[in-house]
C-alpha cells in the first residue's frame, strides 16, 4: 500500500475510535512520525494531507526539514523524542511544538535559547520504566509550576510512552492514569498512543496521537 492508503486507513481507525468515546475525529491531532523515514516519504504524506509530523532526534530531523522546505513542504513538525539540554536553542528555533520536556533543567534551557513562546508539552513517565525518560506522576505538578513561570515555554499539556505490550488493553490504565493527571493539572492537550496502541488512546482521550510504522511503514534496522 502506498503512504496515502495507509494514512487514510488511519484516519479511519482515528474517526472509528473517536465515535466509541464519543468524541470528534476533529478533536485529535494526527502526528505522523518520520523516524528513519526519507524526506520523499514526508513529501507523499504531505501531499495525501498529513499536516503534522514528529521526529525523534534533532539531528536527524534538520537535514530532512531543510530538504522539504527547498521543496515547498513545511508541515507542522513536532519533537517527541528526548530532547538533550545543548541541543534547545535548534529545537526551539525549528520545531513548531516539544513534546518531550522531560527535566526542569531541559526546560530551563529552552526557556534561555527561545527567541519567542514555544509550545511544549512535559513528558511523564507513567509507568516509571527504568529505560524511559519523564516525570513521575507525583513530579508533574511541582514541576509544571516551576516551567510554567518560566518566559518563553507555553506548557499546553501532558505527553507520555506507554509500556510496549502485545495486549494494548494491558496500557489503558497507563492512558486513564495520565489524563487524570492532565485533568488534574488543568491542561488541555494529550499526547499518547503510537501504532500499537492509538485506539485505546483516543478511547481514554488522547488530543494527539504519534504514529510512525503505520504511516511509513516499518523503520530500518538501526
Amino acid at each position: 500500500m502506498s503512504i496515502a492508503q495507509d494514512l487514510a486507513r488511519v484516519r479511519e481507525r482515528i474517526d472509528a475510535a473517536c465515535r466509541r468515546a464519543g468524541r470528534s475525529p476533529d478533536d485529535v491531532t494526527l502526528v505522523g512520525v518520520s523516524k528513519g523515514s526519507p524526506a520523499r516519504a514526508v513529501a507523499e504524506a504531505d501531499a495525501a494531507g498529513l499536516q503534522d509530523v514528529g521526529e525523534n532526534r534533532v539531528q536527524e530531523a534538520i537535514p530532512k526539514i531543510e530538504a522539504l522546505e527547498a521543496l515547498g513542504v513545511r508541515p507542522r513538525w513536532h519533537l517527541v523524542g528526548h530532547l538533550q539540554t545543548n541541543k534547545a536553542k535548534t529545537a526551539a528555533a525549528r520545531f513548531a511544538i516539544i513534546q518531550s520536556v522531560d527535566s526542569v533543567r531541559l526546560a530551563q534551557a529552552l526557556s534561555q535559547a527561545a527567541q519567542e513562546s514555544v509550545p511544549v508539552l512535559l513528558e511523564v513517565n507513567v509507568a516509571q520504566e527504568a529505560t524511559k525518560f519523564g516525570f513521575a506522576p507525583l513530579e508533574a505538578g511541582p514541576a509544571l509550576s516551576t516551567i510554567a513561570s518560566l518566559a518563553h515555554l507555553d506548557v499546553r499539556g501532558l505527553m507520555t510512552v506507554a509500556p510496549s505490550v502485545d495486549d494494548p488493553e494491558a496500557v489503558r490504565p497507563v492512558f486513564r492514569c495520565l489524563r487524570e493527571l492532565r485533568d488534574e493539572l488543568g491542561l488541555r492537550e494529550l499526547s499518547m498512543g503510537m501504532t500499537d496502541d492509538f485506539e485505546v488512546a483516543i478511547e481514554e482521550g488522547a488530543t494527539i496521537v504519534r504514529i510512525g510504522r503505520a504511516i511509513f511503514g516499518p523503520r530500518p534496522e538501526a
